[in-house]
């Protein structure tokens, strides 16, 4: 009698020095089902699945598949057994092209001679098939991040893939690239392919999933059918108590301008063309300023440029009047600008407690204190980012920020990889740094005079920040420009049902819509 089940983990095992990332872990995937994969930054879902695509080596426990036993000691195995994985940071050569990349690893030939218009036929024929429409001829750089994740969907398609891992897919994508992916999903396991779903986003799924599995600091904690459950009843599960999101925020006059930007441009390292064009912005005393759009229209770029990590090509940057368009980092930081990265560097052979002390400047901390504010108290001996969760890099982000106290915050998506709880966390921790210095640190009169006077420019594709964080202007950073200033929440709902594609009306000279007739607060 065949198994209902396409794959069974069976009391998988999975130590790293110091940590169980997995401890006695069950999963059981029904064949064609989508199956989430739910839980907490550091819960262990990612390292499940790349024992399933061997990546690592379980201690304990074995894997079947269709209900017989198998070894996966590394990718290749994996996809010899059909099972193939879409990794939260993409696995794509950027200078080669979507057939390129698709095909890598696989190249059809015929008596030694590659037989690419073979593989192009068949890449267009699978793209039709489900839907992905991409351009097979379409360098990687130069296509959005959500035709990148469609050449991963169809790199696994494209080598007959049965068992379709997605690991966090809609971290960096759209609304309406979020919605067309879901489908994608649905119409996969129509076909009778089984997808696994990692996502700590509750509404994606309960949208999409079939069934869910709840994993909470690296244990089995239990699997429901979505349909028979509910956000908050998974919510529980997955950090083990009812969570209350309610956060009051508090309003903020701005003052004088703390930054200036004037006709700001910086190269790209990807492309040809500027990653930012002719941009000038000012921030005010006091102001928090929200930047939205997605990952590749120069946003990052941007704020590199503020912080010295890119030289400008052209422009200007004042802080509070002094020209800093040439000074070193360090300086910059001295003069009271700090950074959250979307994605910062592993520093090996440098503990995280000692970098806090270093971001403190000789001043006088708690750093024990500060950590237990954000729950990073037990990671200040190791090294940098080594081995940490996506919410584990943002607490210590946060961390390094309390202990430098700057007067102008930058956030570079920092919801970015965090989970529900941790969203909380970094959402308040935010909402504390701008309000001034977290009540762990020793505080006097002139410091909490100080609080009220800190300026923040947060760049956000997602806007769940703004649950916490009450910004006064909002503007789209769109291939390197800057368009569509409003309200944070209006233009964001409106790009919710319009698009970033919107953003194209106002670049392009023609009347604003309904984002720009939103009167500004």
């Amino acid at each position: 009698m065949d198994t209902p089940y396409a794959i069974e983990m069976l009391h998988i095992t999975k130590r790293f020095p110091g940590i169980i990332a997995n401890d006695d872990i069950t999963l059981r995937v029904k064949k064609g089902e989508i199956h989430a994969l739910l839980g907490e930054n550091g819960a262990g879902k990612s390292t499940l699945m790349s024992v399933l695509f061997g990546l690592y080596q379980p201690e304990e426990g074995i894997i079947k598949k269709d209900g017989v036993e198998v070894s996966i000691k590394d990718p290749n195995d994996a996809n010899a057994l059909g099972i193939g994985m879409v990794h939260q940071h993409f696995k794509l050569v950027e200078c080669f092209s979507v057939l390129d990349n698709i095909i890598l690893g696989v190249e059809p030939t015929k008596h030694g001679f590659l037989q690419k218009k073979e593989a192009r036929q068949r890449v267009l024929a699978l793209s039709e098939k489900y839907g992905l429409k991409v351009d097979p001829d379409a360098l990687i750089e130069d296509i959005t991040v959500g035709m990148q994740q469609r050449t991963e969907i169809l790199k696994m398609l494209y080598r007959e893939n049965e068992i379709l891992i997605f690991d966090e897919p809609t971290a960096v994508l759209t609304p309406q690239e979020i919605d067309e992916l879901m489908e994608i999903m649905r119409n996969l396991a129509a076909e009778g392919k089984s997808i696994l779903f990692i996502s700590h986003k509750l509404n994606e799924i309960m949208a999409v999933a079939d069934r869910c599995t709840v994993l909470r600091k690296g244990k089995y904690v239990g699997t429901v059918e979505t349909k028979d459950t509910s956000m908050e009843q998974l919510s529980a599960m997955m950090v083990g108590r009812n969570v209350n999101f309610h956060v009051e925020k508090k309003p903020s006059t701005p003052g004088d301008v703390v930054l200036d930007v004037a006709h700001m441009t910086v190269a790209s390292k990807i492309h040809k063309n500027n990653a930012v064009r002719d941009v000038s912005l000012k921030v005010r005393r006091g102001e928090i300023v929200c930047l939205a759009g997605i990952d590749g229209n120069g946003q990052t770029e941007f704020v590199y440029g503020l912080t010295g990590l890119e030289p400008l090509v052209s422009g200007k940057i004042s802080l509070c009047g002094k020209d800093i368009t040439h000074a070193p980092m360090h300086e910059r930081a001295r003069l009271g600008i700090g950074m959250s990265f979307q994605r910062p560097p592993t520093i090996h052979g440098l503990p995280t407690g000692k970098l806090v002390e270093l971001c403190g400047r000789g001043r006088e901390m708690d750093i024990p204190a500060m950590a237990r504010t954000v729950h990073f108290d037990q990671f200040l001996d190791r090294d940098v980012n080594a081995g940490f969760s996506g919410g584990e890099i943002k607490r210590s982000e946060l961390l390094q920020l309390m202990a430098q106290r700057p007067d102008l915050l930058l956030f570079d998506e920092p919801e970015s990889g965090v989970d529900l709880e941790n969203m909380a966390l970094v959402g308040k921790t935010v909402r504390q740094l701008l309000d001034g210095v977290p009540s762990a640190c020793s505080a006097t009169l002139r410091e909490r005079e100080r609080r009220r006077s800190t300026s923040g420019l947060i760049i956000t594709h997602t806007g769940h920040i703004l649950e916490y964080v009450n910004a006064h202007r909002g503007q789209v950073m769109y291939h390197g420009k800057l368009c569509c200033e409003a309200r944070p929440r209006e233009i964001l709902d409106h790009i919710a049902n319009h698009g970033y594609q919107e953003c194209l009306r106002c670049l392009a000279g023609d009347m604003y819509g309904k984002i720009a007739e939103a009167p500004l607060l």
